[in-house]
């Protein structure tokens, strides 16, 4: 139990900080993505960045995997975890560390109210859409056949198929950029049935509530009708009482 505690004080104390290693890691990660035409020493420092975080990262795995009760089975309950620390330099699962970072403050609010985690899985259909969109055009911008060539291409790609519509006006051509496509068709359906979920689920509870509220008035009326009843067949008893009580006094007069 101990162990536990520990463990959770500590995912406590780095939730903060590991979310601002996500947005440098971020941002290390598109500026030469966008800007590849930026000087020699701009990517040196973003790839120092990158290294930077990812050890950080690895370091917070060791950390939560030392405290863990049971180490085998925090080893199987973070699978992206371990495969975004052991695999850094396969450029797609790169991203993974990101995606591992919301899903770790996803899991921090697993028990927040619903609007609460709509917000936090919202916050994850954007990261991976945009850094989707990095990624593919990372692959795809040099393709002899390739027909994302701008940010703007890729962003629109990655709306379309996160969201399954996929009009087919822009669409990988190389093997990883196909495999991205599928990861990211998962991820989107995914994640956005979560957010419907939640969104279904807070109106299905005020509609609960409302309901609620609207029995408890309800019997407050039906028990005060009652009330009014008694009320009124005591007074009725009362009144005959008085009235067969005064035919006698008239009568000895």
């Amino acid at each position: 139990m101990k162990e536990r505690t520990a463990q959770m004080r500590w995912e406590a104390r780095t939730q903060g900080p590991l979310l601002g290693l996500a947005v440098a890691f971020a941002v290390a990660y598109a500026v030469p993505i966008v800007a590849p035409g930026a000087d020699a020493w701009v990517h040196s420092v973003c790839t120092l960045a990158e290294w930077a975080v990812w050890a950080a990262f690895a370091g917070d795995y060791l950390v939560r995997l030392a405290l863990a009760p049971g180490k085998w089975l925090f080893v199987r309950s973070h699978p992206l975890d371990l495969l975004a620390v052991a695999l850094p330099l396969v450029q797609p699962l790169r991203l993974l560390r990101l995606v591992s970072t919301l899903l770790l403050v996803g899991r921090r609010a697993r028990m927040a109210p619903q609007i609460t985690l709509t917000t936090y899985v919202g916050g994850a259909v954007v990261g991976l859409m945009m850094f989707g969109s990095l990624a593919v055009l990372r692959v795809e911008r040099d393709a002899p056949d390739g027909n994302i060539k701008t940010l703007g291409d890729a962003v629109w790609w990655s709306f379309t198929t996160m969201t399954t519509v996929g009009y087919g006006d822009h669409a990988p051509t190389t093997g990883l950029g196909r495999l991205l496509a599928v990861g990211l068709m998962i991820s989107g359906i995914a994640l956005l049935g979560v957010v419907t979920a939640n969104i279904a689920a807070w109106f299905i509870a005020r509609f609960e509530r409302d309901d609620a509220e609207e029995r408890r008035q309800t019997a407050l009326l039906e028990a005060l009708t009652a009330e009014v009843k008694q009320l009124r067949r005591e007074v009725a008893r009362l009144s005959g009482t008085e009235a067969s009580a005064s035919v006698p006094e008239q009568a000895d007069s």
